[in-house]
């Protein structure tokens, strides 16, 4: 998760971004529809936000943002098609699980995301929540701690796939808890909730825009969040930190990235309409709606950040002892 500090700093940096023209940048770009690879399935919360900016940066930029969905392999594939074209017009939509978690999880990546690609900008990030279906005997999070507590190996639950945000989350909550369950990945969280709904699955924690919907439909019941406070979009939901687990924080953040070799003014005409997009007054009401707010950290920032995750990550699977199926 993100600091005052560096929030401060994102502020900053968009406040200063958004007195530049856009059209100072590459002038000669887009002459065509861009590509942005989602490594999710279409439904969960990165394939959310990204066709949320998709849109607007392809406004801004006067072409067409295609966003494509490619959740095989944990998203491996997808890292693999985008780092094939360093022309500009194909972004990959970076998250946790492809990024910083994937070159510890599988052995033979035929493309190493962190080396493969340059940062543009952090995007945004979100909470995650601990869900459960409407049905559920849970009615609140002590329940279903407790009761995970005293009957290991008795629940199940679904991510967006093997590494996901919402995989790891939960894995850090087993370790910090002394629980154990049972793991169902997906090829997205928009899947795994569709499980969940039908109570195929006892609870997951996922991302809130992925879930946002269910929740205000009331098809699932959310018991907490994964932040260190609780969010203004659930303020009956309690932090874990509330509950006995004051070191436990996880959320999900979202970015583009581009191939090595992408040349330099397009990299920055890119972050230069990204960063305008999400602060403008629709995307910043939309974020706030599913409990994520604008970040817009430039590329050395986002790179430190994501090298700071990729250690995080490692240590928490190393522990559990996880590799790839």
């Amino acid at each position: 998760m993100f600091t005052r500090r560096q929030i401060s700093s994102a502020c900053a940096v968009l406040a200063a971004t958004i007195a530049l023209p856009v059209a100072t940048f590459a002038s000669d770009f887009p002459a065509k529809p861009l590509r942005l690879i989602v490594p999710y399935a279409a439904g969960g919360g990165t394939d959310a936000i990204a066709r949320l900016v998709a849109q607007a940066v392809g406004q801004l930029l006067g072409q067409t943002m295609v966003v494509e969905n490619n959740g095989t392999a944990g998203g491996n594939l997808a890292s693999q098609a985008a780092a094939a074209a360093p022309d500009g017009y194909t972004i990959l939509m970076a998250n946790q699980g492809p990024m910083v978690v994937n070159p510890h999880l599988f052995k033979n990546l035929k493309v190493d995301p962190m080396k493969a690609f340059e940062p543009i900008v952090l995007v945004t990030s979100a909470p995650l929540v601990l869900v459960v279906p409407t049905k559920s005997k849970f009615s609140s999070a002590r329940e279903f701690l407790d009761f995970a507590k005293a009957n290991s190996g008795k629940l199940n639950y679904g991510s967006a796939g093997n590494g996901s945000a919402s995989h790891l989350a939960t894995v850090m909550l087993a370790q910090m808890a002394g629980l154990d369950y049972t793991h169902v990945p997906y090829r997205g969280a928009g899947p795994a909730l569709n499980d969940l709904v039908s109570g195929q699955l006892d609870f997951m924690i996922t991302t809130l825009p992925s879930v946002a919907g269910q929740i205000e439909g009331g098809t699932v019941k959310a018991l907490a969040v994964t932040t260190k406070n609780r969010t203004a979009k659930l303020p009956d939901a309690p932090a874990f930190a509330e509950l006995g687990l004051p070191d436990y924080e996880s959320g999900a953040w979202y970015g583009f990235v581009v191939p090595k070799g992408t040349p330099p003014s397009i990299i920055e005409r890119l972050r230069a309409a990204t960063v305008t997009a999400i602060n403008t007054d629709l995307i910043k009401a939309r974020f706030a709606n599913e409990g994520a707010v604008p970040l817009g950290l430039p590329p050395a920032e986002f790179e430190k950040m994501m090298r700071a995750e990729h250690k995080r990550w490692g240590d928490v699977l190393s522990k559990a002892k996880i590799t790839s199926p």
